[in-house]
């Protein structure tokens, strides 16, 4: 019996077990998942949980619901990968030896990694939204703030979900106004990137939307310290900017177990070919979703485009065919900016994002760099998709590669 593990029953864990179990036949491959939490988070649904639109049941689903009949569950953490032993140790003991193995474990915020962050304020008046925890907490503190000075930073690049900062200040401006106190509240974002959108077309389409929700902008901020007793991040270059309500999007790396493998970067992040997500250091593992190392976006789109591409190429590596490169970094992201709109954008490794109709040609429904209610529910609606169709591994209208129907070329 032939063996196939994956690591990690998140996004792309979850998408590929549904993919390989019907086509993989059981009385030849054994298909294992491991995973430690019985719960599989809708992450990005956490960016609404401050705001009141979701709460925490709204985010979470038993992981077994989504996984297929015929894989073996393994709910363990992992001990460490032995890659040239082709076996994995966990933490109950068991040994799981494989012939081919999918590393999916994602990534998680490490706030430890800035000198001050943990040290008095967190959770007090520091807080993150991108864990369940760091959202509701914010929730909580939200409900009965009465106004002063908020600082959104990004510590550093990479992060899950790009975008995702830029809505949360997008939707403070939209709650705040709601909640009839938006002019007793500043609201700072502060990045180590020169600017809030960095390629130029959607610097040049979105660019005013901060001045236009009167939302200061503080690009190349590369924070060294955080001060919680005089309630100021300190750059490295000395640069000071004071807080009362500090929302910071820590260090985001790979799984502990990646760095214990010998597997990673310093990040914990494997070195991953960016076009046919095998690992670049071993034949018979292949990465998915956040443990890779791409220069691609770390979202749900983007794992979901990348598991078309590596069921293909897994199928390709059993019957010892070379491997197609047929990833091309494709991100597809919708934008809440507040109000009830939002914009989306679409673009992959060599092209950025272009104005014009998605996903059909001069039809849409959805509008390309551009604010539209239809955006707005475009978002809304993915959590249904998510659940429903895309964890399930089905079939959806958006193709793994980008396509430039519908797309407008502006010089």
């Amino acid at each position: 019996m032939k063996k196939l593990l994956i690591l990690g029953a998140g996004t792309g864990g979850t998408i590929m077990a549904n993919k390989l179990r019907p086509v993989l036949d059981p009385l030849e491959w054994d298909i294992t998942i491991v995973d430690q939490e019985e719960v599989h988070y809708y992450q990005p649904g956490f960016l609404f949980i401050p705001f009141g639109i979701y709460n925490r049941n709204d985010v979470i689903k038993p992981k077994r619901d989504f996984l297929p009949a015929g894989v073996n569950v393994e709910m363990s953490g992992i001990e460490v990968i032995e890659p040239e032993k082709s076996r994995v140790k966990l933490d109950n003991g068991k040994t799981l030896e494989y012939d081919y193995l999918i590393i999916s474990t994602g990534s998680k915020i490490h706030p430890e990694e800035t000198p001050g962050m943990l040290e008095g304020g967190w959770r007090q008046n520091i807080f993150d939204f991108y864990t369940i925890d760091g959202a509701v907490s914010l929730a909580n503190f939200l409900k009965y703030w009465e106004g002063g000075r908020m600082v959104l930073n990004i510590v550093e690049m990479p992060i899950k979900c790009p975008v995702a900062p830029l809505e949360f200040v997008f939707l403070a401006d939209w709650w705040f106004t709601e909640q009839g106190m938006r002019d007793k509240v500043e609201i700072f974002f502060v990045t180590p990137l020169p600017g809030a959108f960095t390629k130029p077309l959607a610097a040049k389409f979105l660019g005013n939307f901060l001045e236009k929700k009167n939302i200061r902008l503080v690009p190349d901020f590369s924070i060294e310290r955080v001060d919680p007793d005089k309630q100021k991040i300190i750059s490295y270059d000395e640069q000071e900017i004071e807080y009362d309500l500090l929302v910071p999007i820590p260090t985001n790396m790979g799984d502990e177990v990646i760095a214990r493998s010998g597997m990673g970067d310093e990040l914990n992040f494997i070195p991953t070919d960016k076009h046919t997500l095998q690992s670049k250091n071993y034949e018979n593992i292949f990465v998915i979703g956040d443990a890779t190392d791409l220069p691609s976006s770390k979202a749900g789109s983007v794992a979901h485009f990348e598991s078309e591409v590596l069921f293909e190429n897994i199928l390709r590596a059993i019957d010892k065919r070379p491997l197609l490169p047929k990833f091309d970094g494709h991100a597809n992201c919708f934008i809440e900016s507040g109000f009830g709109k939002g914009i989306l954008i679409d673009f992959n490794y060599d092209v950025e994002p272009l104005p014009g109709k998605f996903p059909l040609p001069g039809i849409g429904p959805f509008s390309l760099l551009e604010e539209t209610k239809m955006n707005h529910w475009g978002k809304m609606m993915f959590r249904w998709m998510y659940w429903n169709l895309l964890l399930k591994g089905a079939e959806l209208p958006i193709e793994a590669q980008m396509n430039m129907a519908g797309k407008r070329r502006v010089a």
